[in-house]
């Protein structure tokens, strides 16, 4: 079956986290491109600032998304509609698991500000302390390896965890959204947000438009996996005709 442009883009940066360079000639024959496809492929993702184009292949950049915490000052006010719209799609005594990042930080303080009475699990040290303002909402913090680019707690100790639930509604950010599904840059938080996906009965993903059609190196959930997509603008084109396939409802702040 022949790859589309988004299946190889994700294959490429997925390859490119595991080792420091890619040769197109190698990955033309991986994929059964040609070598000009791959070119196409490595120049666009260049272009996005995921890869360094070299001759004869790529490189990955030294990072391929700020820390969470100059994210946070970017997009607020489209963050703050997306909460906002987010917070009044929760359920009066609901468990959620909630995922890092500086979109969810702006959930948790408006559902901070908004509900009583909730269990939150998280590995998100910002969206922890957020929550922490409201003496009605239990916070569980799951343990793991600090990460401080995020925040937030990774590896084997976090999804051990993190597994030992069942969640009425996860909710989580991304760095890019295709038409596969939801991706992270990183591919540590990348499997803690795929284990709290799959630990709950309900996914909300919560992203600006800046994130649409973006490839990042993760994916963590399938549109299969998830149910409602909260957004601050409506998406176009195939990554559109993906979630109408799968009928996800779009929530647009």
């Amino acid at each position: 079956m022949k790859l589309t442009k988004s299946s190889r883009h994700s294959q490429i940066l997925t390859q490119i986290t595991q080792t420091p360079s890619l040769r197109v000639a190698e990955l033309a024959a991986r994929m059964g491109v040609s070598t000009e496809t791959i070119r196409r492929d490595l120049d666009e993702l260049t272009g996005q600032g995921l890869v360094n184009r070299t001759y004869g292949g790529a490189v990955r950049t030294p990072s391929t998304e700020p820390s969470v915490g100059e994210r946070h000052a970017l997009f607020v006010a489209e963050r703050e509609r997306i909460a906002r719209a987010a917070s009044a799609l929760i359920r009066p005594g609901s468990l959620l698991m909630m995922g890092a990042g500086a979109t969810t930080t702006h959930v948790a303080r408006r559902i901070g500000v908004e509900h009583k009475g909730l269990t939150v699990i998280t590995h998100s040290f910002g969206v922890a302390t957020v929550l922490a303002l409201n003496p009605t909402i239990t916070v569980l913090m799951a343990p793991g390896a600090y990460l401080p680019s995020e925040g937030a707690t990774v590896g084997a100790h976090t999804t051990r965890f993190l597994n030992q639930f069942s969640a009425d509604l996860a909710i989580l950010g991304a760095s890019g959204l295709t038409e596969e599904g939801a991706t992270d840059a990183l591919v540590e938080p990348a499997a803690v947000y795929g284990v709290i996906a799959s630990r709950a009965a309900a996914t909300m993903v919560v992203a600006d438009q800046s994130k649409f059609d973006r490839v990042f190196a993760a994916r963590y959930a399938s549109w299969r996996e998830i149910g409602v997509l909260v957004t601050d603008a409506a998406p176009t084109g195939g990554l559109a005709e993906a979630l109408g396939r799968h009928r996800i409802t779009v929530v647009e702040a």
